[in-house]
């Protein structure tokens, strides 16, 4: 059996995600293995919501990271472990596409990742989870809603 070293799991902070982040942190657990939990805010600035607009006096890019890693530290806390890597990257393209790039630099061997459970192919997964299950470079795991 492959002994994973570097685990990988995106998040978006839905409850589908988090139940793959108990997931990989229960492998991690296993394995001995280094757990890094990751969140990316897409196409930043472009496409924001309304109500995820920074106040006029911060800087929207920090305004972003401090919130994604407070919710990313909240996570880690909820996981009981201390030593799980936390990071956000800021992306003009997609989730995947970074998610990609984060498993090259960082010598991943197994990315966790949430399904949506709905029907179709890309539903079924994700879009974003279809698309890294299909061009990463190392084991992906697609944690299924409700699993």
């Amino acid at each position: 059996m492959k002994m994973y070293r570097n685990i990988l799991c995106a998040t978006d902070f839905s409850d589908h995600c988090s139940v793959a982040a108990e997931r990989a942190a229960e492998l991690a657990g296993l394995y001995g293995a280094r757990l890094t939990l990751l969140h990316i805010v897409e196409h930043f600035p472009v496409d924001r919501s309304n109500t995820d607009i920074a106040p006029e006096d911060i800087d929207p890019a920090r305004y972003h990271e401090e919130k994604a890693l407070a919710s990313l530290a909240d996570l880690a806390r909820h996981l009981g472990h201390d030593d799980i890597r936390q990071e956000v990257r800021f992306c003009m393209q997609s989730a995947r596409h970074e998610i990609l790039r984060f498993v090259e630099q960082h010598k991943t061997d197994l990315v966790v990742l949430a399904s949506h459970g709905r029907h179709g192919v890309t539903t079924i997964l994700g879009s974003t989870t279809y698309g890294v299950t299909h061009r990463s470079p190392c084991d992906v795991l697609a944690v299924r809603a409700g699993a």
